[in-house]
């Protein structure tokens, strides 16, 4: 173990550092379901929040429990009913949602009090503040169903939260809002995760689900899952798939993270539950688990104009000079600017990559693919390469290629496989420079 651990832990621990710094004093919420709470990993999640918040990290942490008031249920010789996905709450119901939203607060408040040695809770002082943040109204009566005690969320004491976890204090939400009367609604923990982190401008919203994630196609249930779906993505397939009714329907949490993601929360993300330290592989790691839906805004990354010729010329010429990238001259960027896609912030262009077409081979080139050493290792060559696949994907493309000769292993990580230089199309082969030896890595296109 003395000689392994330190050539192991040492570069992990290095390259979890950027995502350290990077979320420092940011907002996630978290919405838990009570299914993994009925799953017995309720001390591990809440040992890996307290290691968020350990970080620097703000945590607004909201449980549910649909199989705990079940359970209660089932003790009182009840059937639990649903309508449309949302449960009908009755009063007895109502009695039932009250004992379990006690208990399970009295379960997470005893988890996040642990400090045993030699467990990520040692030395460990963790406050955690809930009260009456959530005002709430009735459902009423939708397609003829009285939903009676069920409401909706009508306003997040955004003010009250934000003093809370500015303090140091996780602040944990029940999927309770109270009227202005007094009168008590059970509210979804999905629909309370969602509006508190809209209320905040969260910079994240993560939901703990009994799904694996979103998969590219959501038909196959052996399609790989989607790691990152754009918001415009993301609401195409929204609008493809039926009303989600069950936990374990697609679009069940894929709605909320677009109806987030749509109020100004970048990035919303859904992780499986039954994998241990989902949150953290999520939060640390570069490919992460489970599907994040990232809002990218206009002004960060887009297509190229004109007035970025400069910028990108600026970007290039460092690998072009020690043999990264091929030179290309300013006439040849001016001329075919608008196939280059950037990242720019402030004026600033610090990724770009051009895309040429062969349409005839229903193929295209990514030429150019950088990204500036003051940010790399952030994610930004990921972004770039999936606004890439698709604009090649709206021109009708099947693959998209790749010459290269030092960066083989990045492209062989995310989906490329190589060919042989003859593979190439005609026009692209006659170009092809021989001395050079490039390789060339392919990718279909889904």
């Amino acid at each position: 173990m003395s000689l392994v651990f330190p050539h192991t832990f040492v570069p992990w621990f290095r390259s979890v550092a950027p995502y350290i710094h990077a979320y420092r004093g940011e907002t996630f919420v978290v919405g838990m379901p009570g299914e993994l709470v009925a799953a017995g990993k309720l001390n591990a999640f809440v040992q890996d929040l307290s290691i968020l918040h350990a970080m620097g990290i703000k945590i607004v942490l909201v449980h549910g429990f649909r199989p705990q008031v079940n359970e209660q249920l089932a003790a009182k010789g009840q059937q639990p009913r649903y309508h449309q996905g949302v449960r009908i709450t009755d009063a007895i119901a109502l009695d039932c949602a009250q004992e379990a939203a006690g208990q399970l607060r009295f379960e997470i408040e005893a988890a996040f009090s642990q400090g045993l040695p030699n467990t990520p809770m040692a030395n460990a002082t963790v406050r955690v503040v809930s009260g009456n943040f959530l005002t709430a109204r009735p459902v009423g009566i939708v397609d003829g169903v009285d939903y009676q005690h069920s409401g909706l969320v009508r306003k997040v004491d955004a003010a009250a939260i934000q003093r809370a976890i500015d303090s140091g204090a996780i602040v944990l939400l029940s999927p309770f809002g109270f009227s202005p009367t007094g009168e008590a609604f059970n509210l979804m923990m999905e629909e309370v995760a969602t509006n508190a982190a809209i209320a905040l401008q969260a910079d994240k919203l993560l939901f703990l689900t009994e799904v694996p994630g979103v998969r590219e196609n959501p038909a196959d249930l052996d399609s790989p899952i989607d790691t990152e779906l754009a918001l415009a993505d993301a609401e195409r397939m929204l609008a493809s798939l039926p009303r989600p009714t069950q936990p374990t329907d697609v679009a069940f949490y894929l709605q909320h993270c677009v109806k987030a993601c749509k109020a100004g929360v970048e990035r919303t993300h859904i992780l499986p539950l039954a994998v241990d330290g989902a949150l953290l592989q999520e939060v640390y790691t570069h490919d992460g688990i489970g599907t994040m839906v990232v809002d990218e805004k206009l002004e960060s990354l887009r297509e190229a104009t004109s007035d970025d010729v400069g910028g990108i010329i600026a970007l290039i010429e460092p690998f072009e000079r020690d043999g990264t990238l091929v030179k290309r001259d300013r006439t040849e960027i001016e001329r075919d600017v608008e196939l280059y896609t950037v990242i720019e912030h402030d004026g600033v262009i610090f990724g770009c990559a051009a895309l040429y077409p062969y349409v005839e081979a229903r193929t295209a080139e990514m030429a150019a693919l950088t990204v500036s050493p003051d940010v790399q290792g952030q994610g930004d060559g990921d972004r770039i390469l999936k606004r890439v696949e698709q604009r090649a994907r709206a021109q009708g493309l099947s693959s998209i290629f790749v010459l290269t000769t030092r960066t083989m292993h990045w492209f062989i990580k995310r989906g490329f496989q190589p060919v042989d230089p003859e593979w190439l199309p005609e026009e692209r082969k006659r170009k092809y420079n021989w001395d050079r030896r490039s390789q060339v890595l392919v990718k279909r296109l889904g």
